[in-house]
């Protein structure tokens, strides 16, 4: 995964010297273990960088982030902790939207604002392969686009630099890697996610499906995603890497 993230750094371009980073963490395995490598690429990267982590706490039944705050604690990161009732307000607020995709435009619009408020100039996220793949067949089923998750993008008022950099990543990396590191992670807990199936689920189950079949999708998933993976003028790199990626399939 190291070498993964390093590429995909490098290939779009994500961190630049004086970059001031906050990681959005909900306490999941994809989000901890890039927490986990961000920190670890901080100490030898070419450049210098700052990294801060947001937790986002949606008041939902069952979702408990102390151990996020103490794990943060530990690590000597700089942490914010923000409360907003979603679910509550999504019964009176959401308009002809899931749940999910509005809790997801409410948490990244907290981001937004934090990131104005304390100077950070850069999010990162913790998307991996298997979730741009899922969006990839969500938006041509159901959209008729040919369109996914960016790996790296301004926000519409141009003042914050999104980053994916797990996209050459597989989810069961970043399982076994938190697996294996015994990170502090929450299980999903919203029951919004868990009371009936989502289109990302039947993706999901599609793609692995395929996978069971032929061993190397995910790898021409990722070769005919690469020029949709980006919009707009990317910044000057931080950093090259001169390792190839690994395959995703790793």
């Amino acid at each position: 995964m190291l070498r993964q993230v390093g590429r995909a750094i490098a290939d779009f371009r994500m961190i630049g010297e004086g970059d001031r980073i906050l990681l959005g963490v909900s306490g999941g395995k994809d989000s901890l273990s890039l927490l986990q490598i961000l920190a670890h690429l901080r100490t030898y990267a070419p450049v210098r960088f700052e990294l801060a982590v947001l937790t986002v706490d949606p008041e939902v039944p069952g979702y408990d982030p102390q151990r996020l705050k103490d794990y943060y604690d530990r690590l000597g990161l700089t942490w914010h902790y923000e409360q907003q009732p979603l679910m509550e307000q999504a019964k009176t607020h959401m308009d002809g939207d899931s749940f999910c995709a509005y809790c997801s435009r409410m948490k990244r619009g907290i981001m937004y604002r934090l990131c104005r408020e304390h100077g950070y100039n850069v999010l990162a996220l913790g998307q991996h392969l298997d979730d741009l793949a899922e969006s990839l067949l969500m938006s041509l089923f159901h959209g008729g686009q040919l369109r996914t998750m960016k790996a790296h993008y301004r926000n519409q008022d141009g003042d914050v630099r999104i980053i994916r950099p797990l996209v050459y990543c597989r989810e069961r990396q970043t399982a076994d890697f938190a697996r294996r590191a015994g990170l502090p992670v929450i299980p999903d807990s919203c029951p919004a996610c868990f009371t009936r199936p989502t289109r990302r689920e039947h993706m999901k189950a599609l793609l692995a499906r395929e996978e069971a079949e032929h061993s190397t999708i995910f790898s021409s998933i990722l070769h005919a995603l690469r020029p949709i993976m980006v919009e707009g003028e990317l910044p000057e790199p931080g950093w090259t890497c001169r390792s190839e990626p690994s395959s995703p399939s790793d």
